[in-house]
């Protein structure tokens, strides 16, 4: 990016409703600027961006494009695109046709990031939990601090938090995005990493790969700086120049979790950590997973120099992320929740939260695959994560990004289902196959649109 922001008057952004995007859409409309953009359906985040004064439309034309967007200098223009829009989008090629520069959401972010100090997490899975419990803390202590979010924060309902009390924030909290090598922007004060499994295998060659990215990223890190690392995933942290700090569930690491309990309301537990044990902290957010993230976001914050009881004020009133082990409904009678996982690893952690909360409770699964290169890819571990489940429903896969793939279709995962009780189903037909089947406890899991039919749902099961 050559531009410097200060100069710029006018953002467009292309797929400004991508969870990344509309956060960056926000800081600018924050910033001043005239923002506009383009996505290919509306929905709640584009809503919200519209109700702040971005122009946007849903048609890949270049009659949609505003004129104050045509006509700008173009040293006063920034756009953005996510590399999530088809190559042969009509409104991408016409700004590349016409020489506009066009700026990756990444390399914006890295951009920003370097005015700030910057705590930056990144996982295969787990950063957007743990992020925004962090920009939680952050903005709960007398740290001065912004966060740039890929989820919607219950406690803000958004996925910008912007300091108030402050122009020019110390810290920035931010994802650090493995996909498409996106996190390489990133030159972190302190970086949080949950996880490193095979994911994104149309990005990367294989594992090995991603994972050396991933060493790659932690060698961008300050040098003064913080590594907070789950335990297992490195093995030499002796020959990493920063601080590194192991974390951990319950497993003794640098900081972990003791004497646990996970209710079906919340969960309590202690911290261990280098400079000792610190009692009594609560998450209204219960499972395994959410206590292992609440571990790793004091990691980040006491490092970082906030006290162990503003960290757990501010955890004991978290109220987590939008679509991340979600309560849709939570009654005597019926549980739904909703999450977002949509990798093997992912999906065993959610099961595995929800079978330790709900013990010999009757579960059912909705899952739809999100993109025909990873059902490729994990058809196996898929099945066998969803196998746990009594119940199981599976729809077609959301292709998102990707054409499809030939012989590339849900029922390579359902082949392998070892569940006696699963069934296929398109979206159409959802309803009536939810009520032909017996349960207690209903999960939607998945990152594609089957967050569209989470209210049909929860108006089908309450009328029950």
């Amino acid at each position: 990016m050559k531009k410097e922001i200060k100069n710029i008057k006018y953002v467009y952004l292309i797929g400004i409703g991508g969870i990344g995007m509309s956060a960056l859409a926000r800081y600018f409309v924050d910033a001043g600027k005239i923002v506009a953009g383009y996505d290919r359906s509306e929905s709640k985040i584009t809503d919200a961006l519209s109700d702040l004064g971005c122009d946007i439309s849903f048609v890949d034309s270049l009659e949609t494009i505003p004129s104050e967007i045509i006509n700008a200098d173009k040293s006063e223009l920034l756009i953005i695109f996510t590399p999530a829009i088809p190559k042969n989008s009509i409104i991408l090629n016409y700004f590349i046709n016409k020489e506009y520069e066009l700026n990756k959401r990444s390399e914006v972010l890295g951009i920003i990031s370097n005015n700030h100090k910057t705590v930056a997490v990144a996982g295969t899975h787990g950063k957007t939990s743990v992020s925004t419990m962090i920009a939680h803390i952050f903005h709960n202590s007398d740290k001065t601090s912004n966060a740039i979010l890929g989820g919607i924060s219950k406690n803000y309902n958004s996925n910008f938090i912007l300091d108030k009390n402050s122009k020019s924030p110390e810290y920035l909290i931010t994802e650090a995005d493995e996909f498409d090598r996106s996190f390489l922007q990133l030159y972190p004060h302190t970086a949080v990493i949950t996880s490193m499994d095979a994911d994104h295998l149309d990005i990367y060659s294989d594992i090995n790969d991603l994972q050396e990215t991933f060493r790659k990223f932690m060698n961008q890190i300050d040098k003064k700086g913080n590594l907070i690392i789950k335990k297992g995933l490195i093995t030499d942290k002796e020959r990493i120049p920063q601080n590194v700090y192991t974390y951990s569930f319950a497993e003794e690491s640098d900081f972990f979790a003791l004497n646990v309990f996970s209710g079906s309301d919340f969960g309590t537990f202690d911290i261990s950590t280098p400079k000792g044990i610190f009692k009594d902290f609560k998450i209204s957010i219960p499972g395994r997973l959410n206590i292992e993230n609440a571990v790793a976001a004091f990691a980040a914050s006491f490092v970082n120099g906030i006290d162990a009881e503003t960290i757990k004020n501010a955890l004991s009133h978290w109220n987590g992320v939008k679509r991340r082990f979600e309560y849709i409904i939570k009654t005597p009678e019926i549980v739904f929740i909703d999450d977002y996982a949509h990798h093997p690893e992912e999906i065993k952690a959610f099961v595995a939260s929800v079978k330790d909360i709900y013990k010999d409770k009757k579960i059912l699964g909705i899952f739809q695959p999100h993109l025909f290169s990873r059902t490729r890819d994990f058809s196996t571990e898929f099945a066998n994560e969803l196998s746990e489940l009594e119940n199981i429903i599976l729809l077609e896969i959301y292709p998102a990004r990707e054409e499809p793939i030939p012989g590339v279709t849900s029922d390579i995962i359902f082949s392998k289902i070892k569940s006696k009780n699963k069934i296929k189903s398109n979206k159409e037909d959802l309803l009536k196959t939810i009520d032909s089947i017996d349960f207690d406890i209903v999960l939607t899991i998945g990152a594609g649109d089957i967050d569209k039919m989470v209210e049909p749902i929860k108006k089908m099961l309450l009328s029950i």
